[in-house]
């Protein structure tokens, strides 16, 4: 009954917020969300899968990508590359797919700018020592990448006020059902559906 062009549902958090596990859990929740698999220059991480978490390729080549133009947005991030293909997103949009983004704040404002009617969503950790205990738990980082990544936090929360969604990660299955509530909800906005009813005009 109704017909829409796919929606992107950009997030982003603080390294350690928790956004890359919610994004998994709103993916099971709403299995008809896709998922935009990023490119990235980092090398992999213990369990992640190519193609599945990233698409892990050498910097010549992310270099030769972004030099065409074919990334929708690219950042450095912790001194590694990351973009989104533009090809993957316009051809999901088109087919009524709506997109979820697991991308930094550099990112989501270039998404912004490309695509308006995006819906950005920011995850926050409760408090700044909540994140450096979960950063910590990871036993990733040296303490210096630490230290850097929570210098970074300080800053990406300031820009949560230009996202139109804030998500608290106190809880996880609370916080999951915040994020795919949004995407509920969104899905659900008139601005969005042209609604056709047998028998009946409807204007748009």
């Amino acid at each position: 009954m109704t017909r829409r062009r796919g929606t992107l549902f950009v997030v982003s958090a603080p390294s350690g917020a928790g956004k890359t596990t919610l994004c998994r859990e709103a993916r099971l929740r709403l299995p008809d969300l896709a998922y935009s698999v990023s490119y990235t220059t980092r090398a992999p991480r213990p369990g992640e899968i190519e193609g599945t978490d990233f698409v892990f390729v050498p910097e010549a080549k992310f270099r030769s990508l972004q030099e065409r133009g074919e990334f929708a947005e690219w950042a450095i991030v912790h001194g590694n590359l990351y973009g989104t293909r533009a090809t993957v997103l316009e051809e999901a949009l088109r087919e009524g797919l709506d997109v979820l983004l697991d991308i930094d704040t550099q990112g989501a404002m270039q998404l912004r700018a490309r695509y308006p009617e995006a819906v950005l969503v920011f995850i926050v950790a409760p408090s700044l020592a909540e994140l450096d205990q979960r950063l910590r738990e990871r036993r990733s980082d040296v303490e210096t990448e630490i230290a850097r990544r929570l210098a970074r936090a300080r800053d990406e929360v300031k820009l949560w006020r230009r996202y139109d969604y804030l998500v608290v990660n106190r809880d996880l299955k609370e916080a999951a059902e915040h994020l795919t509530a949004i995407i509920t909800a969104e899905r659900c906005r008139t601005a969005r559906l042209v609604l056709d009813i047998p028998d009946l005009e409807v204007p748009d």
